[in-house]
């Protein structure tokens, strides 16, 4: 899962080097905490958060899969 949220950052971002994605795991739910350079943050955004919200759909899906929790935060 980490992985899959890393290339798709990567893959919005100009500077795809200061992605990184620190995992956070308690029973069975784990919190993934996306960091990206300030002036990527709002490629990672999106408008009205839609590109966000997409990615939490993307995470979402594949934690259903797994049957774990897994949630998203994008870090400022």
């Amino acid at each position: 899962m980490k992985e899959l949220i890393t290339y798709i950052a990567r893959s919005l971002v100009d500077n795809p080097d200061k992605v990184s994605v620190f995992e956070v795991e308690s029973g069975r739910t784990s919190i993934f905490e996306l960091t990206v350079s300030k002036e990527d943050i709002g490629k990672v955004i999106g408008k009205e958060g839609k590109t966000a919200k997409a990615m939490r759909t993307i995470v979402s899906a594949a934690a259903s899969k797994m049957r774990k929790n897994y949630i998203l935060e994008i870090m400022e």
